[in-house]
């Protein structure tokens, strides 16, 4: 094969990669919750009920911050429902996953479970069935001190000081008709400007982000951003992105070139708020969080088929093979290409519910193939994202055209003393030999070269075979001065890590 080639420089920056792009998701959805991260009388449950095998798995990912509770679950939410004593919790028909709610788990369990991770909370409001007095009421339960009935009632259930919740989101999904409350853009653009000021003005230190639309199809995309900006600007500090992509057809070649839609949808959204900067004589620049993206498309059959009203049924279970990894990686990368405006992003979900994370009720958890591109991104990937100037031979597909069989990024960690490429051979049957240029780092040497690999690219992990795609360390890259060179295996996902001088 031709070969490609990247070159970078260490004063040819994107931006800060800020920590919050490796955030993650928790819903009440399926087993997300219950069975999930919350099991009492499972055999490794801690004494609030929180399975520390989950948890030793969110820690390995470094998830620095968790969306929650969701999600379409949010837009019929009453958040008093989820707080005191468990005793006196209500039982809810919940409508957007015809499921029934318990309530046993809630806001405060989600925020103890949230430090036990080492994550912060982006705690979502529900602007579907509710609006601006909720939103108001849940930010003062939350973050005042004392001294006035709702921080004086999370006092009472057992809760001296603030929880200091600094990140919300403004609603769900809203430009959805699948969604509770769903609204126009007027309608929801001016009830989360009102919303946002109302809590802003009870903690004045929060971030908010407003809702965009719902994936890059929407008939009303991008009208929906320009619309909810036009409310929405001078009280917000994100506008939010959410996208899925799925393999039905079983065509991997448009499926791994699915990440360059990805980031047209990115600097579509981007020129939409840099148009509403302008209109409105801003000096702020709009940040973008990417706050619900995967693949998803596995379950879809089995959910057809799902009786409701149960309690935490086996909901959207997606078992990840090889090449959803590869396409997860491949949005990873789009995302650090984009490190200057995208600065919060989740994985949805982290736990059973299209996530890294399984469980087994009762018994086993293990890590799915996805587990390993986030992780090596989440933990190796911090620092500056540099422009990534790529030469690659190409493919076409029967949607895409112009695809590079390359798809990569490197990240300088500069108080580390490290770079990192992460690199996606997107060809399926061939290798591709790879040259790197750190013309501007001086000498550098290689850490570790570390692969994610299979030959049968429907090959997952399960509870039997937990180690079927793993990754291993032979990658076999070399380093000359400031030139690596390595051969990148079909199929792969690959972090070449270095040491500069």
């Amino acid at each position: 094969m031709e070969k490609a080639k990247m070159t970078v420089d260490k004063d040819f920056t994107i931006g800060e990669v800020d920590k919050r792009l490796y955030g993650s998701f928790i819903e009440h959805l399926g087993r997300a919750v219950y069975g999930g991260i919350y099991e009492p009388g499972h055999g490794s449950a801690d004494m609030q009920g929180f399975r520390t095998d989950v948890l030793e798995m969110v820690k390995e990912l470094q998830v620095p911050i968790v969306r929650y509770p969701g999600g379409n679950f949010v837009s019929g939410y009453n958040w008093e429902d989820s707080v005191g004593p468990v005793s006196e919790r209500k039982r809810r028909l919940e409508l957007a996953w015809r499921t029934i709610e318990t309530n046993e788990f809630g806001f405060n369990e989600f925020v103890d479970w949230a430090k036990k991770a080492n994550s912060e909370v982006m705690m979502a409001v529900n602007l579907g069935t509710r609006g601006v007095d909720a939103a108001r009421n849940i930010v003062e339960y939350s973050n005042h001190p004392e001294g006035s009935y709702y921080s004086d009632l999370r006092i009472k259930h057992g809760y001296k000081q603030p929880h200091g919740v600094k990140t919300w989101c403004l609603g769900n999904e809203m430009d959805g008709p699948w969604q509770i409350g769903h609204k126009t853009a007027e309608e929801y653009g001016r009830t989360a400007a009102e919303a946002a000021k109302v809590m802003k003005w009870t903690d004045p230190t929060i971030e908010l982000v407003a809702c965009g639309s719902s994936h890059l199809g929407m008939p009303s995309f991008p009208d929906w951003e320009a619309t909810v900006l036009d409310h929405t600007y001078d009280h917000v500090e994100y506008l939010s992105l959410h996208q899925y992509y799925g393999n039905p057809d079983h065509d991997t070649p448009t499926f791994l070139a699915r990440s360059l839609e990805m980031d047209r949808f990115i600097d579509t959204v981007k020129a939409t708020c840099d148009y509403m900067k302008a209109k409105k004589r801003s000096k702020k620049t709009m940040y973008l969080s990417f706050d619900e993206w995967n693949v998803w498309y596995h379950s879809h059959e089995n959910d057809s088929k799902m009786d409701p009203w149960q309690i935490a049924p086996p909901q959207l279970e997606d078992i990840y093979n090889h090449e959803d990894a590869l396409l997860v990686g491949c949005m990873l990368i789009s995302m650090l290409k984009h490190a200057d405006r995208v600065k919060m992003a989740c994985l949805a979900q982290l736990v059973n519910v299209i996530a890294p994370i399984m469980t087994e009720t009762g018994g086993a958890s293990w890590r799915q193939t996805i587990f390993y591109p986030f992780m090596h991104a989440s933990v190796y990937g911090r620092g500056t994202a540099l422009v990534p100037l790529i030469q690659s031979p190409k493919y076409d597909t029967k949607q895409i055209t112009d695809v590079p069989y390359l798809e990569g990024i490197a990240v300088h960690n500069e108080e580390q003393g490290e770079v990192t490429v992460f690199a996606v051979n997107r060809h399926l049957e061939e290798s591709l030999p790879l040259e790197v240029d750190l013309r501007s780092f001086g000498k550098c040497s290689l850490i570790e070269h570390i692969v994610l690999e299979a030959d049968d690219l429907k090959a997952s992990n399960t509870a039997t075979q937990p180690d079927r795609v793993v990754p291993h360390r032979r990658g076999g890259a070399s380093v000359s001065d400031t030139l690596i060179t390595a051969s990148l295996a079909k199929a792969s996902w690959n972090v070449i890590r270095l040491k500069v001088q």
